[in-house]
């Protein structure tokens, strides 16, 4: 089946169509057919038929459309065919992702209405995170709090963290089950998921994109007594606390220059004293979290390494694993060194908890979870 996946933002269309089939999936021989990014639409209808227009000849060639969709809350642990109920449903949650599902509903009725002979498919990030224990979702607030408006531990980037926990599996010929790991997706956001047996128990990010590891422009965990300190301090109201901790914090803040890990690891290579503790604030808080799930995991098998500067950033790979040898963690320099935007293990022969780069594929991801949503909701005899 060749299915449409779409990631649309407030800005911006990504799209990539992707031929997939249980026998594909099983392989990983999946197929992509083409993909883009549209940056400037007048509309969503617009971009959407220009993505469409871009992969196929023909619409009537996708047979399915699967969407992003950031926030799905408490109510969806998975994949979902949509409709207008559902997406009412959805509705409901974008006062928690107030910058993303407005969007990700645009591009799904857009889709929907220029083609209507396909099912249309929600994927959501929060998803794979709705298996954590309340212990480890709940933040010690009110009851009533919590309650009353949804505040608890979502999780996101959880499409990543489920591609690379299943392609693990699928290199080692078992299934998820089998595994316990430490994914770390570390790009412009960041966040690192305890995964037991296929399932996370914990992860780095919280009620927003906000908690957790020191990203680009976002400095992770906080004590909330010095954001109400600086409030106070610089007269912030709530919008521009949230300017100052989404755009202006992270990398970004701490370096003074960029929220780029390149330019920062190439301004501390040259001495730069501020990008060098830029990087060493980032690496450290990574390093932190992978300890603390080492123990709620009671030990890993691995720690996976995946997004734009887990792939591709063997500096920051090696400079997180140092000091882990007591966990059995220790990085072969060379191994590390080639390991860019390839699948690869990544430690020294003798170490007995292994550390692999596995590129994230998230509209593959999204792709197959989507095929499994449509043959689901298919009669048998259809399959």
């Amino acid at each position: 089946m060749k299915i449409l996946v779409l990631n649309c933002g407030s800005s911006s269309v990504k799209y990539e169509l992707i031929e997939t089939d249980p026998a594909l999936i099983e392989a990983h021989q999946d197929r992509s057919l083409g993909q883009g990014l549209i940056g400037d639409f007048s509309s969503y209808a617009d971009a959407v038929g220009s993505a469409i227009s871009s992969v196929v000849s023909n619409p009537a060639e996708i047979g399915a459309v699967g969407h992003r969709m950031v926030h799905g809350g408490e109510r969806f642990s998975g994949a979902v065919l949509m409709d207008d109920s559902i997406a009412r449903e959805i509705e409901s949650f974008n006062e928690l992702a107030p910058l993303h599902n407005p969007p990700n509903l645009a591009g799904y009725r857009a889709a929907r209405a220029i083609l209507p002979h396909c099912p249309q498919v929600a994927v959501f990030d929060t998803a794979f995170h709705q298996t954590m224990p309340a212990h480890a979702y709940l933040y010690a607030i009110p009851e009533e709090l919590s309650r009353r408006h949804r505040v608890r531990r979502f999780g996101f980037h959880g499409t990543s963290h489920r591609y690379v926990t299943l392609r693990y599996a699928q290199i080692h010929g078992c299934g998820p089950q089998a595994f316990k790991l430490i994914t770390c997706h570390l790009g412009n956001g960041c966040s690192v998921s305890a995964v037991d047996g296929g399932r996370s128990v914990d992860t780095s990010m919280g009620f927003t994109p906000l908690e957790g590891l020191v990203m680009g422009t976002r400095g992770g965990d906080l004590d909330p007594g010095a954001l109400l300190y600086l409030m106070e301090k610089e007269g912030l109201d709530v919008e521009h606390a949230s300017r100052l901790l989404n755009r202006q914090c992270g990398l970004r803040g701490l370096s003074g220059t960029s929220h780029d890990m390149r330019e920062v690891l190439a301004r501390s290579e040259q001495g730069d004293a501020r990008a060098r503790l830029a990087v060493e604030v980032f690496c450290y808080r990574a390093k932190k979290y992978i300890g603390a799930y080492f123990a709620v995991l009671n030990g890993a098998d691995a720690i996976v390494f995946t997004g734009g500067i887990g792939e591709n950033a063997p500096a920051i790979r090696a400079r997180v694993c140092e000091s882990l040898g007591a966990l059995g963690v220790r990085v072969d320099p060379a191994k590390n060194l080639q390991a860019c935007g390839i699948e690869m293990d990544v430690s020294e022969e003798t170490a007995s908890t292994r550390v692999w780069v596995i590129p994230t594929h998230e509209e593959l991801l999204i792709a197959r979870e989507t095929l499994g949503a449509v043959l689901s909701a298919s009669p048998p005899e259809a399959r």
